[in-house]
């Protein structure tokens, strides 16, 4: 099974595991969902704000019975 590029993203985000070809889409995506410019170095310290972005996508995508 393959995720869409849109489904990655979420995963990557919320789990910091990557799941995409490209860091480049990542982090595309990261500065879209913050509403900022993020560089490269301020990825550790941003982590659970990244991670709380994606988290209602990522709990979304989760299986419910």
């Amino acid at each position: 099974m393959k995720f869409t590029k849109e489904q990655a993203l979420v995963i990557t985000g919320f789990t910091g595991y990557m799941a995409v070809e490209s860091f480049s889409d990542f982090h595309e995506d990261v500065e879209k969902r913050l509403g900022h410019p993020v560089f490269t170095h301020q990825f550790p310290s941003l982590r659970e704000k990244i991670k709380e972005a994606y988290a209602d996508d990522f709990l979304g995508m989760c299986w419910k019975p």
